[in-house]
This record gives structure tokens, sequence and C-alpha cells, in this order.
């Protein structure tokens, strides 16, 4: 058992390492986030991260950046080191090659190909193992990856921007902007840090999109997300702005496309995937994130209009709600913020939990699950 002060300690180089794995950006999709500290007699010796899917993983580049030889020292790793080979050999080995001699955990990794392994591998090479150590921190960095690993299924978080009025559009359509720069650029980091962005048609026709993440520096096409658009009937315009960048996109339509719209989709080099309908003239939410899941999309951001929104929040597959609130009324005639069915007595209303609050620009930007 740890003692109190090397309890601090353990806190505090852990701290370390969440703070470099949640700083890793855009995040290593479909890997998890990780990282890792390198402490020996007190002292930082090395630190990495996991930086992209193929590439070194964390314990590794902190053993590479190690100022002076790992023996006898303590690794600090957010997540349990992997055992299996990959496209990677096993984080364990790694770290029972250099000499480390105890190892501290933030999470164990539920994932089938490691599940407790590395730790028992270092166990059984005399390693000293402490887990969950920040665990509910560690656990954060990859809230996506964990709900694949778990259900099968991606992270869903579902963007709007409104009015302090909750409208999100005038009568008109017009939107542009009821939110400062400053707030879109914040939702340019956000979306970088999803794996899908997914809208639906329906916005696509009326907004013209590009649905892309546009920061400087300019992320490359292998970092930008997956651009997944709902399309029951395939009529899309390929002319849409969509399709001028080369980020790849994604279809998801029904059985009742006509063969003519998806030869024409296909030659303008979009991905289709056909998925059971809900009714409603709806594609079913479930199927589509069971099949992101199986394409290792962990999460997903939505941006769409009032009605796919509601249909999110409807479906119970919505885990977060993100809401930038502007400065601004814009009346009752405006469009609201999003469309869920009537509701008749308060004990059906849509209680939510929130878990975060702050200011960005000129906006407010809330954060809530549902409950």
């Amino acid at each position: 058992m740890a003692t109190s002060e090397q309890s601090r300690a353990d806190h505090r180089w852990m701290a370390r390492a969440v703070r470099l794995a949640a700083d890793t950006f855009p995040p290593p999709h479909p890997n998890p986030r990780v990282g890792c500290v390198i402490v020996k007699d007190g002292r930082p010796i090395g630190e990495g991260t996991h930086l992209r899917a193929g590439t070194p993983h964390a314990e590794s580049h902190a053993l590479g950046n190690c100022t002076e030889p790992s023996l006898g020292a303590t690794a600090y790793v957010t997540l349990e080191p992997c055992s299996h080979f990959g496209r990677t050999p096993p984080c364990a080995d790694a770290l029972i090659n250099a000499g480390i001699r105890r190892v501290v955990v933030g999470h164990v990794d539920p994932s089938c190909q490691v599940a407790g392994r590395g730790i028992e591998r270092l166990r059984q090479a005399g390693l000293e193992v402490e887990t969950g150590v920040l665990e509910q921190e560690a656990v954060s960095l990859n809230r996506g990856f964990l709900r694949r690993v778990e259900t099968g299924m991606p992270w869903v978080t579902v963007k709007l921007a409104a009015s302090i009025d909750g409208r999100t559009a005038l009568a008109s359509g017009e939107s542009r902007w009821i939110t400062s720069a400053a707030a879109r650029y914040d939702v340019h980091r956000l979306r970088g840090e999803a794996a899908a962005i997914l809208s639906s048609s329906a916005t696509v026709k009326r907004d013209d999109p590009l649905l892309n993440t546009r920061l400087e520096p300019p992320l490359d096409d292998a970092q930008q997300p997956l651009r997944v658009i709902l399309d029951p009937l395939l009529k899309l315009s390929t002319k849409a702005k969509l399709f001028s960048v080369s980020a790849p996109v994604l279809i998801f339509h029904g059985e009742a496309a006509q063969q003519a719209d998806r030869a024409r989709l296909e030659a303008a080099g979009v991905e289709l995937a056909e998925v059971p309908m809900a009714g409603n003239r709806r594609l079913d939410l479930g199927a589509v994130l069971s099949e992101l899941g199986e394409r290792e999309i962990n999460s997903v951001w939505v941006e769409a209009g009032a009605t796919m929104a509601g249909a999110w929040l409807d479906s119970r597959l919505l885990d977060e709600l993100i809401v930038y609130l502007a400065p601004c009324l814009l009346g009752e005639a405006a469009q609201p913020l999003l469309q869920i069915g009537e509701l008749t007595s308060m004990d059906q209303r849509r209680d939510l939990s929130i878990t975060d609050i702050r200011r960005v620009g000129e906006e407010i930007r809330l954060t809530a699950q549902p409950r």
C-alpha cells in the first residue's frame, strides 16, 4: 500500500500524464488518448503521448525521451499498457525491457485485446503495479473509445447555437451569424476532437456547409473527421460544397434510394451505407451508430437543425448536448432550438444534468447530459 507521501506523488505525476493526453490534438482515432510520465528519484526524466494511430504509443515516446537511464524508475500511464502485437509492439514489454520498477495506471483498458492482461504481464515480470490513480480523470479522456468498446456505439454530442430566448434562426431560415467568431472557432476545435461530424441532407441543402475542421495550422485530410450525412432517398446534389474538399464523406440511406442516385453519388467518390428506416421517413439512428461503431468511430459531433436535434434526443442515444447561447433575442416567430414530441404534463419533461458552463467570446457555452 502506498504511503501518504507516495500517494501525493502518484497523484501529482498522474495529473501530469492526464494533461499530456488531454492536450493531444487531434486525438489518435480510433485509438485512445494516453499520456505517460517516467519519474526517477522524484524527478521526471521522460514523458510522451500517443499522437496518431499506427505510431508509437505514449510509453514508447516517454521512454525514448528519457534524459537518463530509466532503470528503477516509475512509469505513470493514464491507460493500462497494451500486451499484444498490433501495429506497434506491446507497451508492457517496452516498460519491462527498460527496467521500470513500478507502474502506476489510471484505469484498466476494457478492450478485449487488453482487459487486464497488460497489468498481469507487468506483475509477472516482477514490477509493482498500482491502479485506479485519478481514475475518473483518466476515464474522461476517452469517453468515446470506452463507449465504443463497451457498447459497440460511439459517443454522441449534439451541438446547437441559439439566442438567449432559445431561437436558432429567423423565420426565414437566416442564421448567420448568431454567434461570435470566438464561439465559431471553439466549435471548430471541438469538431476536431470528434472522429465524425454528422448532419442531415436537409441541413446540407439549406446551409451548404463544408462540415470540416478549419483551424490554424490546418489538419491534413487523414486527421479530418469523417463527414457523415443522413439522406434516406439519396437526393443530395454532388454540387454541394461538402464535396469541394477532399476529406471523406459517408452517406447513410434507406432501401428506397434509387439505383441511379446510388451510382451518381458513388461516381463522385462518396461512400454509401444502407440502414433500416425507423418510420416517419427517418433512418434508424441506432443502426447508424452501430455501423459507425463497426468502422471504429469513437465519437460523433452532430450539427443539424431542430428536427434532427430533437430526433437524437427522442432516440435516447444522445450522450451530450452543447449549446452556445448568444447575447441576442430573435423573437417568438424565429425557429426553435429543437423539436421534440408534445409534452402534456411536467413529469414528461426531459431533465438534463449540466456538466459545464463557461464563457466563450461573447457567448455562454453550456454542456449538459440527459439524466
